[in-house]
């Protein structure tokens, strides 16, 4: 991730929790980010991702809720697969044979 991001991850968490809840939203969906990806992002635990895009961001802006809700159900669609694909290249890499994807 560039320095631009995070340093205006950072900025948007100096703010209200409104406006992080909106700032969080709008990184998960311009760049299809995990709640874990946000969290490293802005510097916040994943918890703290979590309640502001379900809570507060539903209070604040229905519309975005709704936008995140999507990427995060896809997320959590696909969470099988990456969990598979990490297991495969720590095997690979355990036994010597490159990351594992080939």
């Amino acid at each position: 991730m560039s320095n631009s991001i995070n340093n205006g991850a950072a900025a948007a968490v100096r703010g209200t929790k409104q406006e992080r809840c909106v700032s969080l939203a709008q990184y998960i969906i311009d760049n299809k980010a995990t709640v874990r990806n946000a969290g490293k992002a802005f510097g916040i635990s994943k918890s703290t991702v979590h309640q502001d895009i379900t809570v507060r961001l539903e209070r604040v802006n229905p519309e975005l809720h709704r936008q995140v809700r999507e990427i995060l159900e896809l997320n959590k669609q696909e969470r099988h697969i990456r969990g598979g694909l990490a297991t495969k290249r720590k095997y690979a890499h355990l036994c010597g044979e490159g990351d594992g994807l080939s």
